[in-house]
């Protein structure tokens, strides 16, 4: 029998005792040994978690307990979960978590720790997809050329629901705290850093690059407006948050911000809550992964599998690789990004404004690819909207900065990444 302790029960930690308990045979039968939720620890033990277990408020009763097999941590939060999360490898015990910001900061410091001690992570990156799977064991005979992925459901609801219905970005901000997709503060979320450390997490699968949130390039969705969307539908684009791995020569684009994709491409096309990752390797080409990114059982789920994992003695080293991989690369600075953009602008409504702004543009080597000029109503100004062809972030930022100063040009100018 193997033994497991829970740190943290809460929706998601609840949901894996009592799919434990009710699918015990067929796990039994899956993993060759029987599988209990043993203990559990909570921080407010008067509060009813729906589960049979023994609960506890102090940690150490689950790391500590030298009768349990596996830790799994689902706390959340980077410093004290990482104590924990060593103390239970110092202690000879597996350890499965869910904690992507734990790993966006200490996966290489765990990695070190754990050595030959299994630690998995599954749930930690898109929920119940298998990605992490896909990318140690599926796809290890490919050098990934890149990853795309829509990683976080509340922003992939408001875009849809902004897309398909025409809400505002506030209107669509509130309904989704009210659902409970949000949370009260939704900077998390909205703002690009949830994706982000999911991102990382892939990255170092993929590429073994040890970057933190605070290397890479992360923007959010707050930006977006009706007029962005109705240029999107007019040239075939869908918006969707994405985090975005991308092999250049030996480097490495690691980057999280709203982007304009083609209407019929695959990630295009997933909607509401739903995540998605596409990955390309050398050899297997395309691959997309899609299913719940969040919710107690889909992340319970992708917990149980490691679990089973585990007990099989299938789990192999944590970050998927023994020896340096893809020795040379490096990440690329966000300076570097090479795309395509979009711009919003507030112009003057009067001749000679365009010449203005790809005189402007075509002094940084910018082009421009695609145009919309819609006119303000009861004003004398009109918004420019338009795509450029490829070009450096770097190049775009200072051109950014002299449109800015032109006296056609009112208000701030809104930008985003365009990926074909």
């Amino acid at each position: 029998m193997v033994n497991i302790g829970i740190l943290g029960v809460g929706t998601v930690g609840a949901s894996v005792a009592n799919i434990l308990a009710e699918n015990a045979d067929i796990i039994e039968a899956r993993a060759g040994k029987k599988i209990v939720a043993k203990s559990g620890v909570v921080q407010n033990l008067s509060k009813d978690r729906g589960v049979s277990i023994q609960l506890s408020d102090n940690p150490l009763d689950v790391v500590d307990d030298p009768e349990i097999d596996i830790v799994v941590e689902l706390m959340g939060g980077v410093e004290k979960p990482y104590e924990l999360v060593k103390r239970a490898l110092e202690n000879g015990k597996a350890v499965v978590t869910a904690n992507k910001a734990l790993l966006a900061y200490h996966r290489y410091e765990l990695q070190e720790i754990a050595g030959d001690i299994p630690l998995m992570y599954e749930a930690s990156t898109a929920g119940g997809i298998p990605v992490i799977g896909a990318l140690r064991s599926g796809l290890s005979a490919n050098h990934i050329e890149s990853i795309q992925g829509i990683m976080n459901g509340t922003c992939n609801y408001m875009l849809t629901k902004m897309i398909n219905e025409g809400a505002q970005y506030d209107q669509i901000l509130k309904e989704a705290q009210e659902l409970g997709y949000a949370e009260a503060d939704p900077t998390f979320d909205v703002g690009g850093f949830d994706a982000s450390h999911k991102l990382l997490i892939l990255a170092s699968i993929a590429y073994g690059l040890d970057a933190k949130p605070e290397d890479i390039l992360i923007e959010g969705i707050e930006n977006i407006t009706q007029t962005d969307v109705a240029f999107a539908k007019e040239f075939g684009y869908e918006i969707k948050l994405l985090g975005i791995a991308k092999k250049v020569g030996n480097g490495v684009e690691l980057r999280v911000h709203a982007t304009m994709i083609p209407s019929e491409s695959m990630i295009a096309k997933v909607d509401g809550v739903m995540n998605a990752v596409t990955i390309v390797g050398d050899r297997v080409g395309e691959t997309m992964y899609y299913g719940p990114g969040a919710g107690g059982d889909a992340t319970a789920s992708a917990v149980i599998a490691d679990i089973v994992d585990i007990v099989r003695g299938n789990q192999g080293p944590m970050l998927g690789y023994k020896k340096g991989l893809e020795k040379g690369l490096k990440l690329l600075s966000s300076d570097d990004i090479v795309t395509q953009y979009y711009l919003r602008l507030d112009v003057n409504d009067q001749s000679g404004v365009l010449a203005t702004i790809t005189s402007t543009l075509g002094n940084f080597g910018i082009s421009i690819e695609e145009m919309l000029q819609k006119p303000i109503e009861n004003e004398e100004k009109a918004k420019l909207l338009f795509t450029t062809h490829h070009c450096k972030e770097s190049k775009m930022q200072e051109a950014i900065k002299e449109l800015g100063k032109l006296d056609v040009v009112y208000g701030d100018i809104a930008m985003m990444r365009v990926e074909k």
